[in-house]
């Protein structure tokens, strides 16, 4: 059992890697908005970030129906077409220009989008089930990990295929090596019997948990929290993450040629967030993790318009990096614990929309802004408004949880 779970998380983590293409696009959005004579497309901020955004709403969306697909086809069938679907995706946005963004909005936004949910909600449920319950914040946190952790080879390939190859190019090349790749980490991905579940639960004393079906779940008061909760830390970090290397360019115009290596330290830190705070929480609890992970998160985002050097812009992208990475193993592991891992795929879909929400409120957000204004200082004020406000939820959700008792 044990072996076999550790094939899967380490395949889910690899499916991972691949999609995480998604949090590179910083990169591609500062190269759309070039001049035609620079090798860009004339694009605006608020243009560029279109296709990031309509591939967060379709990640977001598509995380329901692919976890109710997932509990009962199995997660091999999902991952494979949301493989599929994401090699494609990098293919037909390779014909994009800047006159026509179409392919871009298509294959990245909705073929991509569409690609990496139902990717992603096929790996993390299908490894948890693998390990028994004390296990989940870890498990969780190296799976997740994998999407997290792209940027830090996909920002620097990047950047050389956009410098040798041009923005068209460098899509084509992503999408025919990432449709193999993918789609063979897709076949490892698989749920194990239910007698093995049982048996490997059935030795540690907090898997007397009930499995909640998703009516029921979303009758738990607990579930609005954090949805809430889930949307303001996504808004804070996406809009970070989508705008970086733009950020950069903005507010200290002699780091901007280190944009991309910004972005792979996010990444990095993104990665470790993940995985830290999955175990961390296996000790103290999930909501008090959540609540640090806000307030720290928040006065960073504070703090963000006043960065103009190198030095504050590395403290900045790994502070951001590692509480944003928290958040997305943090979750998943409280849907876990709160409503089981019998119908984890479709309950934590239904709760992953929540990210959706601030996915994409928080980059248009940050690009309308910044192209009204020149700045991006009172997006990031926001940011950590609502940021403060989720860690204010976050001890409501914790004295509710006598008020939502399981069922026996």
């Amino acid at each position: 059992m044990k072996n076999k779970g550790w094939v899967v998380t380490a395949a889910g983590t690899g499916l991972n890697l691949a999609l995480g293409v998604l949090y590179a696009w910083s990169i591609f959005g500062k190269q759309f908005t070039e001049a035609v004579d620079k090798g860009g497309f004339g694009w605006t901020k608020t243009q560029a970030t279109l296709p990031y955004t309509i591939a967060i709403a379709f990640f977001a969306l598509m995380m329901v129906p692919a976890g109710r697909l997932q509990d009962r086809f199995g997660p091999r069938v999902v991952a494979t077409a949301g493989a599929i679907l994401t090699g494609i995706g990098l293919i037909v946005t390779s014909f994009a220009s800047s006159q026509n963004a179409f392919p871009a909005l298509f294959g990245f936004g909705l073929l991509c989008g569409t690609g990496f949910g139902l990717g992603y909600a096929a790996a993390t449920p299908a490894a948890v089930k693998w390990f028994p319950p004390e296990k989940k914040g870890l498990i969780t946190g190296l799976v997740v990990s994998g999407f997290g952790l792209a940027p830090v080879y996909i920002a620097p390939l990047s950047k050389y295929l956009l410098s040798s190859y041009g923005l068209n190019s460098s899509f084509m090349i992503f999408g025919i090596v990432f449709f193999v790749l993918t789609t063979l980490f897709a076949q490892f991905i698989k749920n194990p019997q239910h007698a093995a579940v049982a048996a490997s639960s059935s030795g540690s004393s907090s898997s007397c948990r009930s499995d909640y079906s998703c009516r029921e779940m979303v009758k738990d008061t607990r579930f609005y929290m954090l949805y809430i909760e889930y949307a303001c830390a996504a808004t804070a970090g996406l809009m970070i993450i989508g705008h970086l290397a733009k950020i950069v360019s903005i507010q200290a115009p002699n780091a901007a040629a280190i944009g991309f290596l910004l972005v792979a330290l996010l990444a990095i830190f993104n990665a470790g967030g993940r995985i830290v705070a999955g175990i961390v929480s296996d000790y103290i609890g999930r909501v008090v993790t959540m609540s640090i992970v806000f307030v720290v998160q928040a006065i960073v985002m504070f703090f963000f318009s006043q960065f103009d050097t190198v030095a504050t812009f590395i403290a900045g992208a790994a502070l951001v990096g590692f509480n944003y990475g928290a958040c997305l193993s943090l979750f998943p592991a409280t849907a876990a614990d709160y409503w089981g891992t019998k119908n984890l795929g479709l309950n934590y879909g239904i709760l992953f929309t929540a990210w959706g929400v601030g996915g994409v409120f928080g980059p248009i957000l940050a690009g309308r802004i910044a192209d009204a204004t020149g700045s991006y200082a009172a997006a990031f004020n926001i940011a950590g408004v609502i940021l403060m406000f989720a860690a204010v939820l976050t001890f409501l959700t914790f004295a509710g949880i006598g008020q939502n008792s399981k069922k026996s």
